[in-house]
């Protein structure tokens, strides 16, 4: 094997993945320019251009399809039975990336990213925050973090938070000026901070119970934001209702800040749920990530007040 061909396969692999030079130059820690030159080699020791190129996109050609198709699995099981070898020695390292929407940073994240820094200072948790429901495989990630009715069904996947209720807020400013609304229906004539689907670009319906019945309903406000944390902070300002899950606002109401309102209309969600490929949880680095979150769950379920975390 041609060993300047074999070095630059990765390079390869990250250009295919991240759909340029520049975002996979970014993610490998690579100027454009020597990612660039790396493709030509590669182009030039087979003979055939790997990439069509145009001025806004890059897509693979036959021959690069093929190659990725045989190099990405390849190179991904030699990462694994380095890292393999490495954990004999009690040791998880290498980069472990996760897709998870903003709020799983509040929600569950930032204890168990704590306790990975000073449990296993050879890896590095990349936390890439995203809205959209990824192809975590297809992007590259080594696991997702979702709401448990957004998982493909064939993931294995490992419970982060206990099931928790949804809310709609204002703040008592807002309030004196509006009034609480009584029903669903006084929804219609307030201010309601709306959500945008980054996948479809449709407008979340807000899901609610009506005397035991789920529904969606429509709502409409001055704003549209496309994450639950943005929402909240402009609750806090007093800009109009928001629709948010309850652990993210409780401090909040508590404190008054926020005032719930139509409370007899909340649902269950069923929490947050770390999920990846079956075949994903051989890697030592995920390992540890789950061995970590377990322990820390279950020494929240020994803290009064707080909950824990479970295997699914």
């Amino acid at each position: 094997m041609d060993r300047d061909l074999l070095s630059h396969l990765p390079i390869i692999v990250a250009v295919a993945r991240r759909g340029g030079f520049a975002s996979a130059a970014a993610e490998l820690g690579m100027s454009p320019s020597a990612v660039s030159h790396a493709v030509r080699l590669v182009e030039e020791r087979i003979g055939q251009p790997l990439f069509a190129r145009t001025t806004r996109s890059v897509s693979l050609t036959e021959a690069g399809t093929a190659l990725v198709a045989a190099a990405e699995p390849a190179l991904e099981d030699i990462a694994d039975r380095i890292e393999r070898i490495r954990s004999v020695k009690g040791r998880a390292s290498g980069l472990l990336r996760i897709n998870a929407p903003r709020l799983a940073l509040p929600l569950a994240l930032m204890p168990i990213l704590t306790a990975m820094a000073e449990r296993y200072p050879d890896v590095t948790v990349e936390i890439v925050t995203d809205e959209r429901l990824s192809d975590i495989v297809g992007e590259g990630f080594d696991a997702g973090i979702r709401l448990g009715e957004m998982i493909a069904e064939d993931m294995v996947t490992v419970r982060l938070t206990q099931p928790f209720r949804t809310t709609i807020v204002a703040s008592p400013a807002y309030i004196g000026r509006h009034g609480k609304p009584r029903t669903i229906a006084d929804l219609s004539t307030r201010n309601c901070i709306g959500y945008r689907l980054l996948r479809s670009r449709a407008l979340y319906r807000w899901d609610l119970s009506d005397q035991g019945k789920d529904i969606g309903v429509e709502t409409r406000g001055s704003v549209v934001v496309s994450e639950p944390l943005s929402a909240k902070d402009m609750a806090l300002a007093g800009i109009g209702l928001a629709y948010l899950f309850e652990p993210l606002v409780k401090p909040d109401i508590e404190a008054g800040r926020l005032v719930e309102v139509l409370g007899e209309a909340s649902i269950e969600e069923p929490g947050l749920f770390l999920y990846f490929p079956r075949r994903a949880a051989m890697a030592p680095k995920l390992r540890a990530f789950i061995d970590t979150a377990q322990e820390i769950g279950r020494a929240s379920s020994r803290t009064p007040g707080r909950k824990s975390l479970s295997n699914e």
